[in-house]
């Protein structure tokens, strides 16, 4: 079973977005069956094998053994990851373009740089997982509280200042064994329980 999987394909989106497939989908990170997931989603062992069978069209599920109990075979399914995501690829009619504007301070900016980071990671660990072999990235997450926009705004410009450094630093453009890499940092407000009552 894969860690995570990205979901390209429309019509698998679709699927896996039924919210009883969902659930199977979430009850089959353990091997289960159509009669043991019948409790679990509270519908009849046919209508289960009907969305398992839907999902397994669509790679999201896959047989790990049959079972023979008298005249009925039971088929032993699996998710074919612990996680799934849905990429941007999957709407990519309406998925939005990080070089249709270059705004550092638009929303839809940062949201198409995600949406192209999801869309090109998803494509990176299909083919790690065919290789059968590690992906290299790295992530980091912090939050920080400003005490104004004034400071927001000085820890945005040190923040470009430092980030165009290092990649000056670090960046070879012919390097003959050389491996491009893609570098974000995205900032926004933390959602709160409760709305702020002004803009910070």
């Amino acid at each position: 079973m894969n860690e995570v999987v990205v979901i390209e394909d429309p019509a698998a989106a679709e699927a896996s977005l039924d919210p009883v497939r969902a659930s199977l989908l979430a009850a089959l990170v353990l091997p289960g069956s159509a009669s043991s997931l019948a409790a679990v989603v509270g519908l009849p062992r046919q209508k289960v094998n009907y969305h398992l069978r839907a999902l397994e069209r669509h790679g999201l599920v896959e047989l790990v053994e049959e079972r023979r109990k008298g005249n009925v075979t039971e088929r032993v399914m699996r998710a074919t990851a612990a996680e799934f995501v849905i990429s941007p690829n999957a709407l990519a009619a309406v998925a939005p373009d990080p070089g249709r504007e270059r705004d550092q301070l638009s929303a839809r900016w940062l949201v198409a740089l995600a949406s192209r980071t999801v869309a090109e990671l998803g494509r990176l660990i299909a083919g790690a997982n065919a290789a059968k072999r590690p992906l290299a990235t790295y992530a980091a997450d912090a939050e920080v509280t400003f005490a104004s926009a004034a400071d927001r705004a000085a820890f945005a410009g040190e923040l470009q200042t430092a980030v165009a450094d290092l990649v000056r630093r670090y960046h070879t453009e012919n390097a003959p064994r050389g491996r491009k890499h893609r570098f974000i940092v995205g900032l926004h407000p933390a959602i709160t329980r409760e709305f702020p009552t002004e803009e910070n």
